[in-house]
């Protein structure tokens, strides 16, 4: 089991991003445009892209779309020898009578401090690189309002006690993926006159006929 634990991961099997995702079904729609796709297809295939989680999964999406110039398609892919990604990381993240947002790829370490007087914050774990197993949000607001997006992939466990306020888990906007190995994100504070939320969304730029009802 250590030796599995310490050994790099396929690149074939790494995660993919909303970007490669977006690459791919950008393929697909010119590929449609040129008549190799019928409109069923098209749909189809961009409904295994949306729900595609590994750099394998998208391969058999655009295998039969060589170019008839003999050009190669080019299909999202790790580069070899890659380093980690390299995001920024925020150890705390506060809002005083304004805003402060946390999107795209960012380093979330093992505890976090989120706060809001009077203003707003966003917490958006959707593309962000979790560096423990199980990462603590101490969350508060004061007549103010944070939010915490998590992904399919993310167990959240919401712990917060409201004051005249708000401190609640809202509902999935996409149907959980979960796993044993799925990595934890405990959400914990107070809110004051103000709200606290956690919600499960698809990928950042989901076209909305492919967010589902839930």
């Amino acid at each position: 089991m250590g030796e599995m634990e310490g050994r790099p991961p396929e690149p074939s099997m790494m995660r993919i991003s909303h970007a490669d995702r977006e690459r791919v079904a950008e393929l697909l729609r010119v590929a449609a445009g040129e008549g190799r796709l019928d409109l069923d297809e098209l749909e189809e295939r961009l409904d295994q892209t949306w729900a595609a989680k590994t750099y394998a999964d998208l391969v058999p999406i655009t295998h039969d779309l060589q170019p008839v110039d003999g050009s190669r398609t080019q299909v999202p892919s790790p580069r070899p020898g890659a380093s980690p990604v390299r995001a920024p990381e925020h150890l705390s993240s506060r809002a005083i009578m304004g805003e402060c947002k946390r999107q795209g790829e960012w380093r979330v370490p093992a505890q976090h401090t989120a706060f809001a007087l009077m203003g707003s914050v966003l917490l958006d774990l959707r593309e962000a690189v979790l560096e423990s197993h199980e990462t603590r949000i101490q969350a508060s607001s004061v007549m103010g309002e944070v939010k915490v997006v998590v992904p399919a992939h993310v167990r959240v466990l919401v712990d917060g006690t409201p004051v005249m306020g708000e401190y609640s888990q809202g509902k999935d906007k996409t149907p959980p993926d979960l796993g044993p190995d799925s990595p934890v994100v405990r959400v914990e504070g107070v809110a004051v006159m103000g709200s606290v939320t956690v919600q499960r969304l698809p990928p950042p730029g989901t076209p909305k006929k492919y967010l589902g009802t839930y």
